[in-house]
């Protein structure tokens, strides 16, 4: 394990930032490389901006990174396709979704890492989040099209989930505004499905057009608005939250698979290699900067209160025209990517 913290090293294997001056603000780059290795894949990465600490899911385990020393501070085995990871330091808790079999949700202790039970969902159990509002988790299956909620102070050994919503589509990620109201995209459909938890039923459907088969998601509560990844078209779209508004949208590169937001700047992060900034400007969004990142780093979680980006990703082999590259052994990495 190598931990690189000079952007000026990182330069020499990795790709420098560019910058579309369109917004003032949009100054970020990267700033280190945690070199981790280990075997397994990656998917939806979870930042504890409190205690420093990354969590990753890797297929069938589920690393505990620390942020600042790339060390591997714990190790999560048992999952047979992890997906994604949420956290409640209240409750000294943590969830795992794991979409293999007939899917399921491990509870792990955050001081411990150990595995303190499990819950049966439903297969293709995928993206997951915590409302710490509502004091509940939630959670989608792709293949069974339902979004899964329960809540976060669960007995971990005879607990079970509440009755499944269903949503009319394959859902992706999701967020929560905190009062009663999910969001979820629908991929096959092209639309954000929008759930009532009082009613625990659809009550909208938005189409996000421009841009189609919607995969990433973040929601800014403060002003009200959604920013929804898309992968054909090729669009990271802004959204009013209240009544599904298109309010604007900017082209990204190829295979997004996460949205961000953090103060004025909305981030899609690409399998391509880009990490795209956008921002309002005069009430139009706009490209603000594209970071030029390593192939295959489509996922990020964002810490909110050191202003940093952190994408999992690995050194690809090489293939052939049209084929998704495979990576290569025991190189797996986590960017960072910060203000300048």
């Amino acid at each position: 394990m190598r931990v690189i913290r000079s952007a000026f090293f990182a330069a020499a294997f990795l790709p420098l930032a560019y910058v579309v001056p369109v917004a003032a603000q949009a100054d970020w780059g990267i700033v280190g490389t945690l070199h981790i290795g280990g075997e397994g894949g990656w998917d939806y990465l979870t930042v504890d901006a409190q205690s420093h600490r990354l969590f990753v899911p890797r297929t069938t385990h589920t690393q505990v990174i620390d942020a600042d020393s790339g060390k591997v501070l714990g190790d999560i085995p048992g999952q047979k396709n992890a997906h994604g990871v949420a956290l409640v330091p209240s409750l000294n808790r943590g969830f795992i979704t794991d979409g293999g079999g007939d899917g399921a949700i491990l509870i792990f202790d955050l001081k411990t890492f150990e595995v303190i039970g499990t819950l049966a969902t439903m297969p293709d159990s995928d993206g997951i989040i915590y409302d710490a509002t509502l004091g509940r988790i939630f959670a989608v299956s792709g293949d069974k099209g339902m979004l899964m909620t329960f809540r976060a102070d669960i007995d971990p050994k005879r607990g079970k989930i509440e009755p499944p919503i269903e949503l009319g589509g394959a859902p992706e990620f999701l967020a929560s505004d905190g009062t009663g109201k999910v969001y979820v995209n629908l991929e096959d459909k092209d639309m954000v499905a929008v759930v009532d938890l009082s009613a625990r039923k659809v009550i909208a459907r938005w189409p996000v057009a421009p841009g189609g088969h919607p995969v990433g998601m973040a929601l800014d509560k403060k002003t009200k608005r959604l920013f929804v990844g898309c992968r054909n078209p090729q669009r990271l779209v802004v959204m009013s939250a209240e009544d599904g508004k298109v309010l604007g949208s900017v082209p990204i590169g190829a295979g997004v698979d996460a949205t961000q937001v953090d103060g004025g700047l909305a981030f899609a992060s690409c399998r391509d290699g880009q990490l795209i900034a956008a921002a309002e400007k005069d009430g139009e969004w706009a490209v603000a900067q594209t970071v030029k990142t390593p192939q295959g780093a489509r996922t990020m979680g964002l810490d909110t209160m050191h202003h940093k980006l952190y994408m999992p990703t690995a050194e690809m082999l090489p293939s052939a025209a049209g084929q998704r590259p495979k990576t290569k052994p025991d190189t797996f990495m986590i960017v960072e990517v910060g203000k300048k």
